[in-house]
């Protein structure tokens, strides 16, 4: 099978405004937690957020972006192994046949533990971690292999290695579930939406000034892309238009 090498590449980078409070929120994840859920509709800012923080840590980082066909449980595999040996070369190279055979109902657990076992011996001499970030996971919630995959996987990954998993809604109960266990941190759209505070930032990063920060910001009610495009939009109605309210005016 011919991987379609987009999907496991970092997406580039855009103009965006980095929001602290956000990466605080992931940095203290990554301590103490094995996976962190970001979950909110398109537009929401997941991605861009992700970006970020790979960006600001520096961190080592397998991305992994789903498509619908990946509900296939050997294509998700082989894109996932994958997606480590981009950043990690050699990683699955010992991995058992097997391995991307088609599972039946008990080896989905087997294989989130073999899978494991690899990352473990591939990182046992390393003392830099390893971020796995999968992006629309929500296109294959419906797969009958996600909630016992996800469910052994999750609590067997070693302390050096983070999931960061991306989409639209949350996941099956019994995965979201595991954040009263403490292994799953969730932020949720709520938290993603931009602060007054953050959408002045944006503004004069783009020209304009407080008071068409605030109107903006009331307008989309923070959410990321609709943010973005009135900004853009009242910029350009302000090479017209200039802003008169002074800078320390915020409604």
């Amino acid at each position: 099978m011919d991987l379609i090498q987009s999907k496991i590449q970092i997406p580039n980078e855009i103009n965006y405004v980095s929001r602290p409070r956000l990466l605080v929120t992931l940095e203290e994840s990554l301590r103490s937690c094995s996976a962190t859920l970001i979950i909110g509709r398109a537009g929401t800012g997941k991605t861009t957020l992700a970006m970020d923080f790979i960006r600001q840590g520096n961190i080592r980082t397998a991305w992994f972006k789903i498509d619908a066909p990946d509900a296939n449980f050997n294509v998700f595999l082989r894109y996932l192994v994958e997606s480590v040996a981009k950043v990690r070369p050699g990683f699955g190279s010992k991995l058992p046949p097997e391995f991307l055979q088609p599972p039946d109902e008990t080896s989905r657990f087997r294989l989130a533990e073999v899978f494991i076992y690899e990352l473990i011996h591939d990182l046992q001499n390393e003392e830099e971690p390893l971020l796995i970030v999968i992006d629309d996971l929500h296109l294959v919630y419906d797969a009958n292999w996600v909630v016992p995959f996800f469910h052994r996987l999750l609590p067997l990954l070693p302390p050096e290695v983070h999931l960061l998993i991306l989409g639209r809604s949350l996941p099956p109960a019994p995965l979201w579930r595991l954040r009263s266990k403490q292994r799953l941190r969730v932020i949720d759209e709520p938290a993603l939406a931009f602060t007054l505070e953050e959408a002045a930032e944006l503004s004069v990063q783009c020209g304009l000034c407080d008071k068409q920060a605030s109107m903006a910001w009331m307008k989309t009610r923070g959410r990321a892309e609709a943010l973005h495009l009135e900004v853009k939009m009242r910029r350009m109605d302000d090479n017209t238009h200039p802003c008169v309210f002074p800078a320390s005016h915020i409604i």
